[in-house]
């Protein structure tokens, strides 16, 4: 019992984090309290959807699916840190558009829909609930860290140019993990042995690559 509960806390947490980016969107932007009520809702009424689809999938074809999402995380990265991008220059110049560009981050996207579905039919196999029971559950809860993470990041007070950072950070994000998750994956399908050297601390090396120029660009920005 300790493992279900333990199962649908990750779950749960990682939607949670899903909802976060949709957060980020709406309160770093200059949308009105309505459309972020809209947008939250419809997240709920699409989780609803998913989980009253469930039935209808099979579980086999999960490998599909995250195929699939594998593919749609190059795209949306890609137009994640071109939209950034657009933001902070447009913001440099003095026009604020973040009202248009925080649509890629904040509407549901093939990546967010996906992971939801996902989640929805792992979190049902385990609870053994009726599908649209638990697509309610995981609307409610996307629903409500949508609106409590916006009104957290209002009272931040930032602006459209950290919007941009923000965005063009996921994308670089997205990207690194379409890289390495599929790479993972193939390696324990060959059955590599864990060398416990050089190749294990690759990724943390990329990672660390990305952090350091960041680091220098902004510096010299500030310069």
């Amino acid at each position: 019992m300790n493992s279900v509960y333990a199962i649908v806390v990750g779950i749960l947490l990682g939607i949670m984090i899903f909802a976060l980016k949709t957060g980020v969107g709406c309160g770093f932007s200059n949308i009105s309290k309505k459309e972020t009520l809209i947008i939250a809702a419809s997240y709920f009424v699409i989780s609803v959807i998913l989980g009253g689809l469930i039935g209808l999938v099979d579980q086999s074809n999960l490998d599909v699916i995250t195929s699939m999402g594998m593919t749609l995380h190059v795209v949306v990265a890609l137009l994640l840190i071109g939209a950034g991008i657009y933001t902070q220059k447009k913001w440099s110049c003095g026009h604020d558009v973040s009202r248009h560009t925080f649509l890629f981050i904040s509407v549901p996207c093939p990546v967010c829909l996906t992971a939801l579905f996902v989640s929805s039919m792992i979190l049902a196999s385990t609870l053994g609930w009726n599908g649209l029971k638990i697509g309610a559950l995981v609307g409610f809860v996307f629903f409500i860290t949508v609106i409590s993470s916006t009104w957290i990041f209002r009272k931040m007070h930032r602006t459209p140019e950290d919007l941009g950072a923000v965005m063009m950070f996921l994308g670089i994000f997205y990207l690194l993990g379409s890289m390495l998750v599929p790479a993972y994956i193939k390696s324990k399908q060959l059955n590599i042995p864990p060398t416990g050297g050089e190749l294990d601390i690759i990724p943390l090396l990329v990672l660390t690559g990305l952090v350091i120029c960041g680091y220098v660009i902004g510096s010299r920005r500030s310069v």
